[in-house]
C-alpha cells in the first residue's frame, strides 16, 4: 500500500507515535523515527520497524526548535533521499486550572503541540516542493497527517492549553489543506479519543477509572494505539487521495456527546 515510500514520525518512540510509525512499516513504508527522550525506546521502535523489512533512523529532535527540525529533516533526506510522508504526532500536556495555570505551562504546550507541527510541516512542504510528484509510488506529492484530538471540538476545563493547541491544529491544518491543494499535497488530522497511551495512564489503569471513563465513550471500550495506526495508514494511502482538510475522529463515539443519550 505504501512500497517504496518514505515517512517521518515525530513523537514516535512511544504510545500513538510508535504505533504508527510501525504500521507504516508494515505497509511498506521506511520510516523516521523522531523522539525528543528515551534512547532505548526509539532503538526499539527502529528495530520493530527493521523486523517488517524496512528501513528506519531514529532521530533525536525538540520538534519546537526551529534549528533542531530544520536538521533532522536535512538527516532524512540525506538517508532516504526525500520523504513522502510526514506525520507531525508529538504533543504533551501541562494540566493546571486556567487561574493557576502559569504561562510556561502555557507556552510549553503550544509551542510543542501546534508550533512544533508548524515547524515540522514547513519543512515537509519544503522537500515536496523542492522535487516532481514520484508517480511511481504516489499519486500525490506528498501526504500530512496532523495528530490532533477529539479536544479540537470538546472544550476541556483543567486543559485550556491543551485544547486550545488542538483547536488550533484544526485550522491550521484547514488552511493548509486549501493552500496546498494544487500542488497536489493532501493535509489532514486524526482526532483521537480515549487512547490508552502513558499520556493518560491514569483515566484508565484502574477498574473505577475505566468505568468512568466509559460513560464518554458509546462504543465501549478504550482506543488502542493500532486504531489510530490504521487510519495513518489509510490516509497516507492513494485510497485515500480525495480526502483532504479533513479529522477522521477515531473516539469510540466521543463527540457524539454520549451524555444526551437520554435526552439531555
Amino acid at each position: 500500500m505504501l512500497a517504496g515510500q518514505k515517512a517521518l514520525v515525530t513523537g514516535a518512540n512511544s504510545g500513538i507515535g510508535r504505533a504508527v510509525a510501525i504500521n507504516l512499516a508494515r505497509a511498506g513504508a521506511d520510516v523516521i523515527v523522531n523522539y525528543v527522550a528515551g534512547d532505548d525506546a526509539a532503538k526499539e521502535v527502529v528495530q520493530a520497524i527493521e523486523a517488517e523489512g524496512r528501513k528506519s533512523l531514529a532521530i533525536l529532535a525538540d520538534v519546537a526548535n526551529e534549528l533542531q527540525v530544520a536538521e533532522m529533516f536535512k538527516q532524512a533526506v540525506a538517508a532516504f533521499g526525500t520523504l513522502d510522508i510526514l506525520v507531525a504526532n508529538a504533543g504533551l500536556q501541562r494540566d493546571s486550572g486556567f487561574v493557576d495555570m502559569s504561562l510556561a505551562q502555557w507556552n510549553t504546550v503550544l509551542n510543542v503541540n501546534l508550533t512544533g507541527q508548524f515547524l515540522c510541516i514547513r519543512e515537509a512542504v519544503r522537500e515536496f516542493l523542492r522535487r516532481p510528484i514520484r508517480q511511481e509510488v504516489s499519486v500525490a506529492r506528498g501526504k500530512i497527517i496532523c495528530m490532533s484530538s477529539v479536544h479540537e471540538v470538546i472544550p476541556w476545563g483543567g486543559h485550556v492549553n491543551y485544547a486550545t493547541s488542538k483547536g488550533g491544529i484544526n485550522m491550521m491544518m484547514k488552511s493548509l489543506a486549501q493552500e496546498l491543494a494544487p500542488h497536489r499535497i493532501r493535509v489532514n488530522s486524526i482526532g483521537p479519543g480515549a487512547i490508552r497511551t502513558p499520556i493518560n495512564t491514569e483515566a484508565w489503569s484502574t477498574p473505577e477509572a475505566y468505568a468512568s471513563l466509559m460513560e464518554l465513550v458509546p462504543y465501549k471500550r478504550i482506543g488502542e494505539p493500532d486504531d489510530i495506526g490504521h487510519v495513518a495508514v489509510f490516509l497516507a494511502s492513494d485510497m485515500a487521495d480525495y480526502i483532504n482538510g479533513t479529522t477522521i475522529f477515531v473516539d469510540g463515539g466521543m463527540t457524539c456527546y454520549p451524555g444526551f443519550a437520554t435526552g439531555g
